[in-house]
């Protein structure tokens, strides 16, 4: 997608938001006021690691033309706080928990793209009175890592990593990996189509790793994805999950294999795939107008509020 115009620019209005001390960052479209009086349910979008608002540059004004539809920079990404903190889906469940209460205050479909889709499936079992339905991108599982790995096999990969995860070792490789032709070759390794993989696309995610306290961040999280208390098991939580589901998955995928979602639909009666052709680990931005008329489809059938929802979205303008 060519423009002449700052992803800044196209990604709605940014505003920061004190969260338990930390300045986080998110963004907003107010759905016309034709859509707010047929009660469009509102969207609340997640990203992956490394990531941020900007990786919804393509999505947010599309979706923002049919309902009220929010960004938000987890902590620790994007322009939110490089913060020292626990680091893990859990913190970010209570985040968005929480922006929730302050900014919208009635069901919300969560829409996420990797680390992102695991946040919104978790903050969906935790919180069901939030959740409308959830749409999740090249969803993780993180747990079944261990299950992919010999029970001789795993002492082993655990020293690697510990001897890896060291602070030293990860603030030394930080600094490399965050120089732009890096993150150039690791990004084409995520997408299918070499020229999505744009210098917009790199600025986007380079920026945030210049911030204060990156380079420890970097290592804290890197730390919390090798922990088995990361994140939640995707086959325990899913079959108890009783709203509408989708499921959207590039067919190229070569960081997690789309052979995981064929399995994640049959735990779910609710779940509905998509898979998405030419298009890698972030189909949101590499097919963007086939993504988003996916999601319009699907909220319009599954997730519109009838009459007697029980709040109207509040203005986040401040």
């Amino acid at each position: 997608m060519i423009t002449s115009v700052h992803w800044q620019q196209r990604v709605g209005s940014q505003r920061d938001w004190v969260w338990r001390g930390w300045q986080t960052r998110y963004t907003y479209f107010r759905a016309p006021q034709a859509t707010q009086e047929e009660l469009a349910t509102p969207v609340l979008l997640l990203h992956g690691f490394g990531a941020s608002i900007g990786h919804w540059r393509h999505n947010l004004e599309v979706i923002g033309q049919h309902h009220t539809v929010y960004a938000l920079d987890m902590l620790g990404f994007g322009a939110s706080r490089k913060a020292s903190a626990n680091y893990k889906v859990d913190l970010w469940v209570d985040q968005v928990y929480e922006f929730w209460q302050t900014f919208i205050r009635q069901p919300v479909v969560l829409v996420g793209n990797s680390i992102g889709s695991l946040v919104c499936l978790a903050a969906a079992a935790a919180h069901p009175e939030m959740v409308k339905g959830i749409a999740m991108i090249n969803l993780p599982d993180f747990s079944l890592r261990e299950e992919a790995l010999p029970s001789w096999l795993r002492p082993i990969v655990t020293t690697v990593e510990g001897l890896v995860a060291s602070p030293i070792v990860l603030k030394s490789l930080f600094y490399v990996v965050r120089r732009p032709p890096i993150v150039r070759k690791w990004v084409g390794l995520a997408y299918a189509t070499p020229a999505a993989v744009t210098a917009e696309l790199v600025e986007i995610l380079t920026g945030p790793a210049q911030d204060r306290g990156a380079a420890a961040t970097f290592s804290a999280l890197f730390k919390a994805m090798t922990s088995a208390e990361f994140g939640p098991r995707v086959k325990t939580v899913l079959p108890t999950l009783n709203m509408p589901l989708l499921l959207m998955w590039g067919r190229q995928d070569r960081m997690i294999p789309p052979q995981l979602a064929r399995q994640f639909v049959t735990l779910n009666s609710n779940l509905e795939l998509v898979e998405i052709d030419n298009a890698g680990h972030c189909p949101q931005d590499e097919c963007p107008e086939q993504v988003n008329q996916v999601l319009l489809d699907w909220l319009a059938a599954k997730c519109t509020n009838t009459k007697d929802t029980r709040a109207s979205s509040l203005s986040a303008t401040t």
